[in-house]
């Protein structure tokens, strides 16, 4: 992963934020299928100054996830996008539901 320096406030910052480059190919997606869901705003990188993408851990995972059930069940754009919401929206109740038991 490439550490990228932000500079806020003259002070330097590392960041695990990555660029686009390293984004498609970590997740094998097509530079237009990524702006395609920066544009539906399921994807929302941070930007440089220079106007550079810069991506997230989650965003990695996220994005692997919708091409893999896209390429696999030949899904629409907009398809594997609910369906991996509905995925994350799952783990997370599954995950409070195993919060609630462990305090029983």
């Amino acid at each position: 992963m490439t550490l990228v320096q932000i500079h806020e406030h003259g002070l330097p910052a590392t960041s695990e934020r990555i660029g686009t480059k390293e984004f498609l190919e970590l997740t094998g997606l097509t530079e237009d299928s990524l702006l395609e869901l920066v544009r539906m705003e399921w994807i929302i990188p941070s930007t440089t100054a220079q106007q550079e993408f810069l991506f997230v851990r989650m965003d990695v995972l996220r994005g692997r996830k919708y091409r893999r059930l896209c390429a696999d069940f030949e899904l629409s754009p907009v398809a594997g996008v609910i369906i991996v919401d509905l995925l994350e929206r799952i783990d997370h109740l599954e995950e409070r539901l195993r919060n609630l038991s462990n305090r029983i």
